[in-house]
């Protein structure tokens, strides 16, 4: 258990895996399925920025003079942190005009709904 407390951020990123997980598998609601993805994505993010940080060692921005790449942390997990930013905001606003499309057609957000009225227009 004391080990846990060393790593706290990287255990709070995968309870925070698992709960969008186990919405994005239990829950029929399409909103709430979008959630889920959300908080997984957060939990990536929280657990690359966890990741790439160095405790001592400051942002890689040349300051004071020091040259040393040992001083600073590495900037690619910051990097790739902001880039997944930019595409899950991308995906999540694609997701949710998708679904107004959805609700709009078949006037629902369960998605045992959505698909018997996919089915039944199959059938005319």
């Amino acid at each position: 258990m004391e080990h846990l407390f060393f790593h706290l951020e990287e255990a709070a990123a995968m309870i925070l895996f698992g709960i969008g997980f186990t919405m994005l598998l239990l829950h029929r609601n399409l909103i709430k399925k979008i959630m889920g993805m959300n908080i997984m994505d957060t939990a990536v993010y929280l657990f690359l920025a966890v990741k790439g940080y160095i405790r001592g060692r400051m942002v890689p921005i040349v300051t004071d003079g020091i040259l040393d790449a040992s001083a600073y942390i590495n900037p690619v997990p910051s990097g790739l942190v902001l880039t997944g930013i930019v595409v899950s905001v991308s995906t999540t606003a694609l997701m949710l005009a998708l679904t107004i499309r959805l609700y709009e057609r078949y006037h629902s957000l369960d998605l045992d709904e959505i698909l018997m009225g996919v089915k039944r227009e199959e059938h005319v």
